[in-house]
């Protein structure tokens, strides 16, 4: 009897230490896993399906979260001041790829905070002139990514607006004047304007409230329709943006067809989730192994034009066939 009782004390002994010893090896398991930061200017809801595609590119070369990698993720909800900080948080975790997304201001914070850890980013502007990038094929340094090239579009989608409503003869531009290609953008959307014969009301944001200031500019002002412009701040706003359109029935025309879809008039812009998964595949190759100096960076090749006809009619606004054949998208 003591024999058993003693065997029956060791066993149960030695499960009390497997069990206790299992979430020592869970954690041993994390702990090895590659970690990713991802660093981004906007909100988890505004970005929803862009992580989907992100998630697919890494997929695509063999990692899946929770299983052989880890992403810690840090949002500045359109606060560009908050991206240094949380850049500095990833490094210090530490973090394997730092990925930076949601425009050039989450990318330059991503590069100030390290020159050793690899930096995957996603701009819409030019990553040469902004030292992101010693040239397009040869990066060079410890970063590159993609270029959605949506803040060189300015021009291409004040004409779009022009050709939908050809009788305005002042457009509004709603800009983000803390958004880094502020300069850029106001300089090619006036040359557009000059060059077409447009009154052009230059609008500036960087608030709700502001938002809601520049519509109500709009609406008391004579100004036919409006073009946003380019902005992650405005990527966290596309609800308010869409509604306040809708609200005071100024035309409108945005940057990515998650506008359109919603609800807005139209957009022209690149397809954004291609261009995600771009980047989930260059992050899954650099823990692979691959270095950022070696890897392109990508610029699209396809432009997105997507009109809501819903929304034209409520507007009262006869969509011209030659808009509606070059369409890529038709929301009815």
């Amino acid at each position: 009897m003591r024999f058993n009782h003693l065997r029956r004390r060791e066993f149960i002994t030695f499960l009390g230490g497997v069990a206790a010893g299992w979430p020592l090896a869970a954690r041993a398991q994390q702990a090895a896993m590659p970690v990713i930061g991802f660093l981004n200017s906007g909100s988890p809801d505004a970005y929803a399906d862009r992580i989907v595609a992100f998630r697919e590119g890494l997929g695509q070369i063999g990692y899946i979260e929770g299983q052989n990698v880890m992403i810690d993720f840090r949002w500045a909800f359109g606060q560009y001041e908050r991206l240094a900080g949380l850049a500095k948080e990833l490094v210090r975790r530490p973090v394997h790829v730092l990925v930076a997304t949601g425009g050039e201001p989450a990318a330059l914070a991503a590069k100030s905070a390290t020159s050793t850890i690899p930096i995957v980013f996603a701009i819409g502007g030019d990553p040469v002139k902004l030292g992101l990038a010693a040239s397009y094929n040869r990066p060079g340094g410890n970063a590159t990514g993609t270029t959605l090239l949506t803040a060189a579009l300015e021009a291409k989608r004040l004409g779009l607006l022009h050709e939908l409503v050809p009788r305005a003869a002042t457009i509004g531009a709603l800009l983000n004047p803390n958004y880094p290609a502020f300069d850029s953008q106001l300089k090619d959307l006036r040359e557009a304007a000059q060059t077409i014969g447009l009154q052009l009301n230059i609008l500036r944001a960087n608030t709700d409230a502001e938002i809601e200031a520049a519509f109500e500019t709009v609406n008391q002002h004579p100004i036919a329709a409006l073009a946003v412009a380019a902005a992650p701040f405005f990527d966290t706003r596309r609800d308010k943006l869409v509604s306040l359109a809708a609200r005071y029935a100024v035309p409108t025309v945005y940057q990515f067809r998650e506008f359109a879809t919603a609800g807005g008039l139209m957009s022209y812009g690149v397809s954004i989730s291609h261009l995600y998964r771009q980047v989930g595949d260059y992050a899954g190759r650099i823990l692979k192994g691959e270095k950022p100096a070696d890897l392109p960076v990508v610029q699209p090749t396809k432009f997105e034009l997507v009109i809501n006809l819903k929304t034209a009619k409520v507007l009262g606004i006869t969509v011209p066939q030659t808009l509606l054949v070059v369409a890529d998208e038709v929301v009815d």
